[in-house]
């Protein structure tokens, strides 16, 4: 793997000549450049993840218990530290890339992950009504992967405005967007929909677009959910049971009800109860198994990790001079963060059940693995020289002075 200094040095420069760096020196490199602060708030949340597995894991193994076979309480924490591990060495080798390899390995990732999206419907896995898994020998989730992939294409794309202001980008991206949502839409997979227009409408937003267009794009936002309800059996299904308040089986309504369960200090590890209803303890409603166990105060702080994660990011883009790097670190962020914030509020019963997890908290294979390849590609895009200072302000330039600069 390519391992490269996110600046230039002298070696490297046209025209000057210098002795080869040793893998050693690269490492040391890339260890100066690297973004600790938010690597340490990584790890920290995959620490938080293990804890919670170890929590829900008893609900979900004596869910696919059978009379002939029992499962390990831990039965799925040990297959997450799996996952994880694989994960972690991923993270980690993505992060050593240069920006430049970063970009080419999103875009080949994200047309990989389009034509597998392609093939689901034809040759997919169905689960739980939905179509979203293809078996090659291993079973993954296209759309997972896609994520990372999408949000740092979608941000080469926008780049492209400074070399050619007349490129018409917008068109581009939003012809991608369109290409994704309608495969997703073909499994049924709403949520995912929801948070890939996220990540475009926050790159659209920070690339240029004018008040009227961001005006126009909520209406046509609001117009595509109308539609959705009214043609979209399982969009219309899940907004319904939102609305009408759930009932003693609803899904969102036991994930609030067990999340409330522990009050402010939890009842305790492996002591909750209200966990076994859940359909999907380890996974989609893992929150609300750290609320019953572990307490509001916890939910608490995993809300403010996952804030600290985002903010970290946007300190760090706040003086990015780099366009490219400045947009894909945010499309990326966004996409991490919404995901969070979506599964957070579907525990809350304030938003419909998405089928979506909380990302390193949850319990996933391609899923886990996938986030790791977001968290490695944020970090390679957020290397930067310790040493260098920045002349210009960056995202706050962008967001604040940009009539100026027309």
């Amino acid at each position: 793997m390519n391992i490269a200094p996110a600046t230039a040095i002298a070696s490297d420069l046209p025209g000057r000549s210098g002795p080869r760096l040793t893998q050693r020196a690269r490492l040391k490199i890339w260890w100066r450049e690297l973004d600790h602060v938010l690597l340490g708030l990584i790890v920290l949340l995959m620490a938080v993840g293990c804890a919670a597995i170890a929590a829900a894991s008893p609900a979900g193994a004596d869910r696919l218990s059978s009379d002939t076979v029992t499962l390990d309480p831990l039965h799925f924490l040990w297959l997450h530290l799996r996952w994880l591990a694989v994960g972690i060495a991923a993270m980690l080798g993505l992060s050593m890339l240069s920006r430049e390899s970063a970009r080419r390995f999103a875009i080949l990732l994200s047309l990989g992950m389009v034509a597998a999206l392609v093939l689901v419907p034809l040759i997919g896995t169905e689960v739980n009504g939905a179509r979203r898994w293809l078996n090659l020998g291993f079973s993954f989730q296209p759309s997972e992967f896609l994520k990372p992939g999408f949000a740092i294409t979608l941000a080469w794309i926008m780049s492209w405005k400074l070399k050619d202001p007349n490129m018409p980008v917008f068109g581009l991206v939003t012809g991608a967007l369109a290409l994704v949502v309608g495969l997703l839409m073909a499994q049924p997979n709403l949520g995912d929909a929801i948070l890939f227009t996220g990540v475009w409408f926050v790159l659209v937003l920070l690339g240029g677009v004018s008040a009227r267009q961001i005006a126009g794009l909520i209406a046509a936002g609001i117009g595509l959910l109308a539609t959705a309800y009214m043609f979209y059996g399982n969009a219309r299904n899940r907004i319904d049971s939102f609305f009408s308040g759930g009932t003693d089986y609803d899904q969102v309504d036991l994930a609030q009800r067990t999340l409330l369960a522990g009050g402010w200090d939890g009842v305790g590890f492996w002591v909750g109860r209200a966990k076994f209803r859940l359909p999907e303890a380890q996974t989609d409603y893992i929150f609300s198994v750290v609320g019953e166990e572990f307490g509001l105060i916890a939910c608490a702080g995993i809300v403010l990790l996952f804030c600290a994660i985002v903010l970290r990011v946007l300190m760090r883009a706040a003086s990015e001079e780099n366009f490219f790097a400045l947009l894909a670190a945010s499309g990326l962020i966004a996409q991490l963060g919404g995901q969070a914030f979506i599964n957070i509020l579907v525990n809350l019963s304030l938003f419909p059940s998405k089928g979506m997890t909380l990302p390193l908290v949850s319990y996933g294979g391609s899923s886990t693995i996938a986030i790791c390849c977001g968290f490695g590609l944020l970090l390679a895009l957020t290397r930067r020289n310790p040493f260098l200072t920045r002349e210009t302000a960056g995202l706050r330039n962008m967001l604040f002075d940009k009539e100026k600069d027309r």
